[in-house]
């Protein structure tokens, strides 16, 4: 691997590094404000769902959690955080907003720009967005004979 590769790899590395610890330092606060614990029954309830994801191996798996405490504790940690996220879900409330289909492309394509920072040549991006107002036609204009159908995603 070349120094140069190596020397982004390493910065990217560490700035995901410093997102996770500062997403998991404030999910634990948050978990600590609204006193979120985990009970010895969440904890062998997550023991028994991780054995029946691993049929036949039932015995190993769990001698593996009575001899490794660290693996316990890790179970426990991913409950706590499960139960954070699910309390987070319960307390948020929607925020919808009505905008049009102008304002909706802005927004993607900001959206786009700031997860699309990485080092490599896109030279047909510019090829792309010249053609993206051309392409942009509403399907029932169109000349072709064949109907043309239309992705709905559900959610």
């Amino acid at each position: 691997m070349p120094e140069e590769e190596a020397k982004k790899n390493k910065t990217k590395f560490t700035e995901t590094a410093k997102t996770r610890i500062k997403t998991g330092l404030i999910l634990n606060e948050f978990g600590e404000q609204n006193k979120v614990q985990v009970s010895e029954q969440e904890v062998q309830a997550e023991v028994q769902k991780q054995l029946r994801m691993m049929p036949g191996q039932e015995k190993m798996v769990m001698d593996f959690y009575q001899k490794n405490p660290s693996a316990v504790a890790s179970l426990r940690g991913t409950v706590y955080e499960e139960k954070i996220l699910n309390l987070i879900k319960e307390k948020a409330k929607p925020n919808k907003k009505e905008i049009s289909k102008d304002e909706a492309e802005k927004i993607l394509k900001e959206a786009h720009k700031h997860d699309h920072n990485h080092d490599h040549d896109h030279g047909e991006d510019k090829k792309v967005e010249a053609k993206s107002t051309k392409e942009k036609k509403s399907p029932s204009k169109s000349t072709k004979s064949k109907p043309t159908k239309k992705k709905v995603s559900k959610k």
